[in-house]
C-alpha cells in the first residue's frame, strides 16, 4: 500500500458555523484572499449592484443576501491544503449544517462581539459537542462597539459549557479599538483598517515591555487597562492544552474584524498549527485510518442544478482514507455494485475543475445520475463497510403541496424528488394513497419559500402550499405494527415516507405520550435514518 502520509498531513478540513449576520461568509472570503483563491473579497449584502460572496452562488442567496446552502471551498496556504465547508447561518437551513459538520474535522465558530452567543450558535455548537470535534472561536466585529471582553468569554463558557483559552486579547472596541495583544508572542498588534478587501498592509507589532512606544500608539489609559487585563487573564483563564482542544473540551479564542481584515491572518496561522490532518473514522468494520487504508468516502450532501446550463446533480463526498484517482473502480456499498465516479471535481462554490487525484480530507463532487443518497459509503472494490449514518432531523413545519398545472406532473415529481434527495425538504404521502397528495416537511419555514422558488425557476412548475397544523413527527421503530390498528388521538395523522415507512404526525406534543399509552408495545422515535 503506497504511503500518502505527506499529502494527507497537509489537509485541513473544517466547517465555519455561526448565527446569521455574525460575519461568517465575510471571514470565509478573507481566508480565500490569503490563499490567493480570489483577488478581491466580495460583499454578502443583498444588493443588485454589490459583488457577491464567492460562497453564495444560488440566485436566491444573491437576491436575499443570506447563505441557504453549504458550499465547499478549497485553497492552499502556508503549505497546507485547506477545505472550508461554509454553512448557512440561518436556522431554517440548520439541517444542511448538521450534515456538513459530519464531513468536517474541526469547526470555527464565529461570534458577533456586540451580540455574544445567540440561539443558533447554541444549537450548532451542540452538534459539534456531539461529534467531539475541536472548536475554535473567532469573536468578530471588534471594529464596532462590543460587549465587555470578560463577559463574552464568560458567556461562551456558561452558555456552551466549554472551557476557553484566549490566544489574543482585544484592546478596546468600536472607535476605541486599538488592536490585539498576542499572548504567545507577548506583543501588541496594532489595528489597521487599511487592508479592507485586500491582503495588503503590514501589521505593526510592539513588544509589551516597550511601554514608551506602546503608549505613543494606544495611549496611557489603554496601556494600563491592557496590563491589568493581561494579569487577570494569566491568573484566571485556562492554559492552552492541545489534547483538550483535540477532544473538543477547550476552545482557543481569537478577536478581530473580518470586514476590515484585521486579525484574520493571525487567526489562520494559529488555527493551522492547532488543528490536525484528517482523523480516523468509525465504520461498522472498525476504525478506518486515513493514511493506512485504501480509498473510501461518504456522501454528505447532494445538490441539483448547480449549473443552470447543464441541469446536473452533484453528490459531495468527503474522502476519509487513501487516495482517489480519476477513473479508478470503486464500490458503492448501498447500491451493491462496482462503478467509476463520473466527472470528479473540486469546487470553489459554483466554479469547479475536474480533478485527477484527491486525498483523505478532500471534498470532491461527482456527477450523480440519481443513484446516491446522503450517508452512502464508497470504498474500494472487494471491500464492504459503511460509515456511521447521518441522522435525519425531524421536520417541525408541514404543508400540503398542490400543483397548479396538472400537465406538468412529470416535472413536478422529478423536481420535488430531487430537492428531497438533497435533504433540503422531506416528502411524505398520505397513508393509503399514492403520490397524488404530497406533504412536505421542513426544519424551518424559509425552506418552503426556497422550494417554491426552485420549482418555479429550475423546473418551471408552479405550486401552491397549504400549511398544515402539525408540529411533531414520529417514525415507528417497530414497523411490524399494523398501522390500521393504532388507536390515535384527534390531532394525529398517519403518513408514510418515500421508503414506505409509516409515520405519525401530531399537532400537540402531549398526544405523542397518549398514543404510546393507548398502544402497548408501540415504539416511536424522533430521528429517521437515511
Amino acid at each position: 500500500m503506497p504511503n500518502y502520509r505527506e499529502e494527507i498531513e497537509k489537509r485541513r478540513t473544517f466547517a465555519i458555523i455561526s448565527h446569521p449576520d455574525a460575519g461568517k461568509t465575510t471571514l470565509t472570503e478573507k481566508f480565500l484572499l490569503y490563499g490567493g483563491a480570489i483577488n478581491l473579497a466580495g460583499s454578502v449584502k443583498g444588493k443588485a449592484t454589490a459583488r457577491h460572496a464567492v460562497s453564495d452562488w444560488m440566485e436566491i442567496e444573491k437576491e436575499r443576501g443570506i447563505s441557504v446552502t453549504s458550499s465547499v471551498l478549497q485553497f492552499n496556504y502556508d503549505n497546507c491544503c485547506i477545505n472550508i465547508l461554509d454553512t448557512p447561518g440561518h436556522q431554517d437551513f440548520s439541517e444542511d449544517t448538521y450534515r456538513t459538520l459530519m464531513a468536517a474535522d474541526s469547526a470555527v465558530m464565529v461570534i458577533d462581539g456586540g451580540k455574544g452567543v445567540e440561539a443558533q450558535t447554541r444549537k450548532l455548537f451542540k452538534v459539534c459537542v456531539m461529534r467531539k470535534i475541536p472548536i475554535f472561536t473567532f469573536i468578530n466585529k471588534m471594529d464596532r462597539d462590543a460587549n465587555d471582553t470578560f463577559d463574552l468569554i464568560d458567556e461562551i463558557e456558561k452558555e456552551l459549557g466549554i472551557a476557553t483559552c484566549p490566544v489574543n486579547w482585544p484592546i478596546g472596541s468600536g472607535k476605541g479599538f486599538k488592536g490585539v495583544y498576542d499572548r504567545n508572542k507577548k506583543c501588541v498588534i496594532l489595528y489597521s483598517d487599511t487592508e479592507k478587501g485586500t491582503k495588503e498592509g503590514q501589521a505593526v507589532e510592539i513588544p509589551v515591555e516597550d511601554t514608551e512606544t506602546l503608549v505613543s500608539y494606544i495611549g496611557e489609559e489603554a496601556k494600563e487597562k491592557l496590563l491589568e487585563e493581561i494579569e487577570l487573564l494569566d491568573g484566571a483563564s485556562a492554559e492552552f492544552d492541545q489534547e483538550l482542544v483535540d477532544a473538543g473540551e477547550l476552545s482557543p479564542v481569537f478577536f478581530g474584524s473580518a470586514l476590515t481584515n484585521f486579525g484574520v491572518e493571525i487567526f489562520l496561522k494559529y488555527f493551522l498549527s492547532m488543528t490536525s490532518s484528517p482523523l480516523p473514522r468509525k465504520s461498522d468494520a472498525g476504525i478506518i485510518d486515513p493514511m493506512e487504508h485504501d480509498f473510501s468516502a461518504f456522501v454528505f450532501k447532494i445538490q441539483a442544478n448547480m449549473n443552470k446550463a447543464h441541469r446536473d446533480r452533484i453528490a459531495f463526498m468527503r474522502i476519509c482514507s487513501g487516495k482517489f484517482d480519476a477513473g479508478m473502480e470503486v464500490y458503492h456499498v448501498q447500491g451493491g455494485k462496482n462503478m467509476r465516479l463520473s466527472q470528479p471535481q473540486q469546487m470553489m462554490a459554483s466554479d469547479r475543475h475536474i480533478v485527477e487525484e484527491a486525498y483523505a480530507g478532500d471534498i470532491i463532487g461527482v456527477f450523480d445520475p440519481g443513484i446516491f443518497s446522503i450517508g452512502d459509503t464508497i470504498c474500494m472494490s472487494g471491500e464492504k463497510f459503511t460509515y456511521e449514518g447521518i441522522p435525519t432531523f425531524a421536520p417541525e413545519h408541514f404543508a400540503r403541496v398542490r400543483q397548479m398545472d396538472t400537465m406538468k406532473r412529470k416535472q413536478f415529481v422529478k423536481g420535488i424528488n430531487q430537492i428531497a434527495q438533497e435533504g433540503a425538504i422531506q416528502i411524505f404521502q398520505e397513508y393509503n394513497t399514492g403520490m397524488e397528495e404530497i406533504i412536505v416537511g421542513v426544519v424551518g419555514v424559509l425552506q418552503f419559500e426556497v422550494l417554491k422558488y426552485r420549482l418555479e425557476n429550475e423546473y418551471n412548475v408552479d405550486i401552491k402550499l397549504e400549511t398544515l397544523p402539525y408540529e411533531h413527527i414520529r417514525w415507528i421503530e417497530n414497523q411490524e405494527i399494523d398501522l390500521d390498528k393504532i388507536v390515535g388521538t384527534s390531532d394525529m395523522k398517519k403518513i408514510k415516507d418515500l421508503k414506505e415507512r409509516p409515520l405519525l404526525l401530531f399537532v400537540n406534543s402531549w398526544s405523542v405520550g397518549m398514543v404510546l399509552e393507548r398502544n402497548k408495545g408501540l415504539m416511536l422515535t424522533e430521528f429517521g435514518r437515511n
